[in-house]
C-alpha cells in the first residue's frame, strides 16, 4: 500500500528567523490518490514535497510511506520517483540512455531495462525519439522523457514539483492531460505541487491548499471551490478570484441582511441562530464572478442581492466577457455572457441570488457556515 502520511511535520531553517517554513502539516494521502499541494510562492508546498522525497530533513513530526516511517531513511531507499520543474536530463545521453540510467545504477538486468524502456517509450510516444539527444527535443518532448524516467522506476509514489511551469500554454494543456491519463493507467500514488489552480482543479483527486507554511484546507477540488474554509482559499481558488466586501449584519422584521455602501443581500435562507452569533462583529461577504448578472429578471422570484458601481473595464474574451466595476466597498469582477453591451464609466447594478453569497468572519477571515442545510448549486447537493 503506497499511502503517505504526514503527522505534525515541521521544517525550520537555520538562521535568525524563528518562523517555520512548514508548520505542523497533517495530511493523509491514500493509495492511488492524486494529491495536489496548491498555494502561492513561499507557502511551503515544495518544501513539504522535498521532505517526502528525502531531499530535505524533517525538523519535527513523522513521515511514513506504506506504513513505514521514513524520517531517517535516505532518499535513494524510499522507492519514490521525482519529476522536477527543470527537466534535469543528461545532455550527453540519448533519450533511451536517459530513461535507462536510473535502472542501470541500481544494477537491473539488461533484459528488464530494455523491457521497461520500450514499454514506457510506447506509452509516452517516445519510440521515434529514443536515439535523439535532449538538445534535439522540444520542451514537451523533454518533459515526457523526464516523466518516463520516473515511470521506468515503477515506484510506489510519484512526486511532481511544478513540472509544467516551463511549458507554453497549449503544451501545458496537452501534458496535463497526459499526466491525467497516466495516473488512470498506473493507479499509482502521486503528489503534485503547483501554484496553478487550473492544474489543481483538473488533475487532483483531492487538493491541499497551503498558506504561510500551514494547511488551509484539504478536500475534493469542487468541495473546496464551493465551500472555502476562509477568505484566502476563497480568493486563491477561482478565476477571477471571489469578490469580497466588508459588511455588517442588520436585522429587522424580515430577518437578517448583509449590507455596505455598495452591496445589500437578504439572508432569509440562512439559519438565523448562525447569523445572530455572527452579528456581534464585522463580516465579509463573498460573491463569485460567475454568480453576478446584469438581468434581475433571469432569477424569477428568487431572493436577490445587488452590487452597485461604475464600470472600469470591459474585457471581451470571446466565449465570455469580464466586467470590472469600482464600488465604494472595493473593486468587483463579473463573468458575463459575451453578448453584453456595457461601456466604461457606466453606472450599473449587478444582481445575484442571495443563496449564492458567502459569509466570513471579518476579524479572522474564517468561513461562517450555514447550520441550516441548503441546496446551493445544481448537482452540488446540500451544503452545511
Amino acid at each position: 500500500m503506497a499511502t503517505v502520511t504526514l503527522t505534525n511535520i515541521c521544517k525550520r531553517y537555520e538562521g535568525p528567523s524563528s518562523q517555520l517554513a512548514v508548520d505542523n502539516v497533517n495530511l493523509d494521502i491514500a493509495d492511488g490518490e492524486f494529491m495536489v499541494l496548491l498555494g502561492p510562492s513561499g507557502c511551503g508546498k515544495s518544501t513539504t514535497l522535498r521532505m517526502i522525497a528525502g531531499l530535505e530533513s524533517i525538523s519535527s513530526g513523522a513521515l511514513s510511506i506504506g506504513g513505514t516511517q521514513m524520517n531517517n531513511i535516505p532518499a535513494k531507499d524510499r522507492d519514490i520517483a521525482m519529476v522536477f520543474q527543470s527537466y534535469a536530463l543528461y545532455p550527453h545521453m540519448s533519450v533511451a540512455e536517459n530513461l535507462a540510467f536510473g535502472l542501470r545504477r541500481r544494477n537491473f538486468p539488461g533484459a528488464e531495462i530494455d523491457r521497461r524502456v520500450k514499454s514506457v517509450a510506447g506509452t509516452l510516444g517516445l519510440e521515434p525519439l529514443l536515439a535523439r539527444k535532449p538538445h534535439a527535443l522540444s520542451g514537451g518532448q523533454r518533459q515526457r522523457v523526464a516523466l518516463g524516467r520516473a515511470m521506468v522506476r515503477e515506484p510506489v509514489v510519484f512526486l511532481f514539483d511544478e513540472p509544467l511551469s516551463n511549458l507554453d500554454a497549449a503544451l501545458r494543456v496537452n501534458t496535463r492531460n497526459e499526466l491525467i491519463r497516466q495516473h488512470h493507467r498506473l493507479r499509482s500514488t502521486m503528489v503534485y505541487v503547483t501554484h496553478d489552480q487550473i492544474e489543481a482543479m483538473t488533475m487532483g483527486t483531492r487538493i491541499c491548499v497551503m498558506n504561510g507554511g500551514k494547511v488551509a484546507q484539504v478536500g475534493k477540488p469542487l468541495d473546496v471551490y464551493w465551500q472555502p474554509a476562509d477568505t484566502f482559499v476563497a480568493r486563491f481558488l477561482g478565476s477571477p478570484p471571489m469578490n469580497l466586501f466588508p459588511a455588517t449584519l442588520v436585522s429587522d422584521a424580515a430577518g437578517y441582511r448583509a449590507q455596505n455602501e455598495a452591496l445589500a443581500t437578504p439572508l432569509g435562507l440562512w439559519d438565523q441562530q448562525t447569523l445572530a452569533r455572527a452579528s456581534a462583529g464585522p463580516i465579509t461577504v463573498g460573491v463569485r464572478a460567475e454568480d453576478l448578472h446584469l438581468n434581475r429578471e433571469a432569477f424569477g422570484t428568487s431572493s436577490l442581492g445587488k452590487v452597485s458601481g461604475r464600470t472600469v473595464a470591459v474585457e471581451p474574451l470571446g466565449a465570455e466577457t469580464l466586467l470590472l466595476i469600482e464600488t465604494p466597498a472595493g473593486e468587483c469582477t463579473a463573468r458575463l455572457p459575451r453578448s453584453i453591451s456595457v461601456q466604461p464609466d457606466e453606472n450599473i447594478d449587478l444582481f445575484f441570488s442571495a443563496d449564492a453569497a458567502y459569509l466570513f468572519e471579518g476579524a479572522t477571515g474564517k468561513a461562517i457556515f450555514n447550520d441550516k442545510p441548503r441546496a446551493l448549486y445544481p448537482g452540488q447537493g446540500l451544503a452545511q
